[in-house]
This record gives C-alpha cells, sequence and structure tokens, in this order.
C-alpha cells in the first residue's frame, strides 16, 4: 500500500520546467556591435509642447468664450424660411424683448422708491417783481451792464444738481458797475430790444 501511494504521488507532482541553456557566444561579430544589444534613445519631446511652454498663454475674453460655446453647439438645422417669415419672426422677436424691457424697468423703478421731487418753485407773491443777483461780466455799453446769473437746481428725475448760467442786460444810468461786481437787479420795463433789467445796487465791488 505505501509503495502504491507514492507512486501515485509521484504521477501527480508537476514535471519541472526546462530551463533555457544559454545561447552560446556568437564570437567577435557580437562584440563588434553594442548597439543591437544596447535599449534604444528616448525619443524627444514634440517642439509643439515646448513652444507652448515658451509662449505666454492669451487671455480669453467673454465674447470669444461665448462664441466658443455657439460653435460647439450642433442642434438640428432649422426648416428653411422665405423673407417673409424671418421678417415676421424678427418682428415678433423685437415685440417680445421690448416687452420684457419694459416690466424690467418698471420692476427697477418700484424697486428704486417714490421718484424724487427735485428744487420747488419759488413762491411768488402776484404783482411782485423780479430780483436776481449776478456778476457783471461787461460794462463797456454806455448805460448798459452784462450780468451774468447762475442758478443750480435738483434735477427732479435723476436727484442731480443741474447749474445753468444765463446773461441779462441791465441798465445802469450812472456807469457805477464794474466788470467782476456783485449786483442785485430788479425787473422793469423794456427799455431796448433785449434790456429790462434795471441795477438797484452794487452787492460787492471787484478787487
Amino acid at each position: 500500500m505505501a509503495d502504491e501511494e507514492k507512486n501515485e504521488q509521484e504521477a501527480q507532482a508537476p514535471e519541472p520546467e526546462a530551463t533555457p541553456e544559454p545561447e552560446a557566444d556568437a564570437g567577435p561579430e557580437a562584440e563588434a556591435t553594442p548597439e543591437a544589444a544596447a535599449p534604444p534613445p528616448p525619443a524627444p519631446a514634440p517642439p509643439t509642447a515646448a513652444r507652448a511652454d515658451s509662449e505666454p498663454t492669451q487671455e480669453v475674453g467673454p465674447k470669444e468664450r461665448r462664441r466658443a460655446a455657439r460653435s460647439k453647439f450642433s442642434g438640428e438645422a432649422a426648416p428653411s424660411r422665405t423673407p417673409e417669415e424671418r421678417a415676421t419672426q424678427r418682428t415678433t422677436d423685437r415685440k417680445a424683448k421690448a416687452a420684457a424691457r419694459s416690466r424690467r424697468r418698471a420692476a427697477e423703478r418700484a424697486a428704486k422708491g417714490e421718484p424724487g421731487i427735485g428744487t420747488p418753485p419759488a413762491e411768488r407773491e402776484p404783482g411782485a417783481k423780479k430780483v436776481r443777483q449776478g456778476i457783471v461780466t461787461s460794462s463797456k455799453a454806455d448805460k448798459t451792464i452784462t450780468v451774468q446769473i447762475e442758478s443750480a437746481r435738483r434735477h427732479p428725475a435723476y436727484e442731480k444738481i443741474v447749474r445753468r448760467s444765463k446773461s441779462f442786460h441791465a441798465h445802469d444810468p450812472n456807469n457805477e458797475a464794474g466788470e467782476g461786481d456783485t449786483v442785485r437787479l430788479v425787473e422793469t420795463r423794456p427799455m431796448s430790444k433785449t434790456k429790462h433789467w434795471r441795477l438797484v445796487e452794487i452787492v460787492e465791488k471787484a478787487r
């Protein structure tokens, strides 16, 4: 029995693999060509990568990015239309966009709050003459001076200070005012085509 078990174990044991015998030397020819046995040199890097590293990358703006995104989109081709159909579609799109703009602006106005009131008009008594104060810009004419009057008012819609200047011709019977003087004028009857103001007093003389 022991001999039979020993024979079965030997039959089941795998046979050892045959080791390849070292090849015989090829002789002086193998020694003369060492390049054949040496591994090939590594391939050089492509020149495009080096060029990309050396050149600075340009920043792409939002317009170019949107254009690139549109170019990547490949949707189904729209059916062919006549010029009249295209014009009708454009008109419809424009009306829709105009309505959307109107709604957006109305919402912005509502969110902004109440509209500004600006500078209220001055209260006037009936029959009272207007009085203005300004600076003399010219006194060359005889008995006539040119006065520049500046006003500053707050715009009713934009709440911004709006400055305006206007020139008046005033009657100076004694030629008292000179250029640069601050004077006060009062409304009077027309004395010429452009002169319907009269000098009341010199508030401050020019230095």
